[in-house]
């Protein structure tokens, strides 16, 4: 019994300091590639680790979509690494979050799996590595040291300046009089040509380029398969398949070229990814 206590006890002190340190910060950072891994998204690692994080309340970015704060302060943000010590029988894995500095902030529990099949058991495990992270109820405070954004105002500023002109006439002598001149020499001119205007629109990060909504208005029926579905037109051709996440009606999606998510929202079904470095939801018209 006391070598278990121990343990408890020792992650709950260091889940107590870790809270306090992570809410410092203000992004996580999801490599599209981890170390070790052969290809982007491997296993859909870096598809599920970014799911995982923003529906715990994380401000989650993939490492080539950095928001323009972000590049200007890269210690805003906790970069995401695999701790991965996997054998032939048996996926171990844990997450490690490390600051600007490669200092580790925080390191999960280790989640092992001994499923064959590397999709389920990188799911199965990454999921309850994050168990430890979602113990932290994690909410980002900002530090006083970091710039806040300066709001400027012109309320009242009208008024302001009718009423310093007031104060100034009231301290001259009421005999002066201001004399005008309008001799050739004197004369003012002033152009009422149009001024070109030195406003320029804001440039968008990478995920703000998202195209609009794409509406695929084709029938995909779903065929069960281990773990998910296959989502067939009419040719008959598998478009998709879906497998199970640990969310009810969310799916890990992979296509020909894409993988993503698919998940419904208000009663619709809506596929997400990354075409390049370009942001893509589609509507899908799934028949289950």
């Amino acid at each position: 019994m006391k070598n278990l206590l121990l343990p408890i006890l020792l992650f709950s002190c260091i889940n107590a300091f870790s809270q306090g340190e992570l809410n410092d910060y203000k992004y996580i950072i999801v490599p599209k590639k981890f170390d070790g891994f052969k290809k982007e998204n491997q296993y859909k690692t870096s598809t599920l680790i970014k799911y995982l994080f923003t529906q715990n309340g994380f401000n989650t970015i993939y490492d080539d979509a950095l928001p323009a704060e972000l590049n200007g302060n890269r210690c805003l943000g906790l970069l995401v690494f695999l701790d991965d010590q996997s054998s032939m029988f048996t996926t171990k894995t844990s997450l490690v979050l490390k600051d600007c500095a490669s200092k580790e902030i925080f390191i999960t529990l280790q989640g092992r799996s001994k499923e064959k099949n590397y999709n389920e058991a990188y799911n199965e495990v990454l999921t309850d590595a994050f168990e430890s992270i979602k113990a932290l109820d994690y909410e980002y405070v900002a530090q006083n040291n970091q710039t806040q954004p300066l709001t400027i105002s012109f309320k009242n500023d009208v008024k302001n300046v009718e009423k310093q002109e007031v104060k100034k006439s009231k301290n001259k002598k009421d005999n002066l009089v201001i004399k005008q001149e309008a001799t050739p020499e004197k004369q003012l001119y002033e152009s009422k040509e149009p001024v070109t205007s030195r406003i320029r629109k804001a440039e968008l990060g990478p995920e703000e380029k998202a195209k609009p909504l794409k509406n695929n208005s084709n029938i995909l029926y779903a065929q069960k398969i281990p773990n998910g579905y296959q989502l067939v037109d009419s040719t008959p051709k598998i478009r998709i398949r879906i497998y199970k996440s640990s969310m009810p009606n969310y799916y890990l999606a992979q296509s020909d070229n894409k993988n993503g998510l698919v998940y419904n929202k208000d009663g619709k079904w809506y596929f997400e990814y990354y075409a390049g470095d370009v942001f893509q939801i589609e509507e899908l018209n799934i028949k289950f």
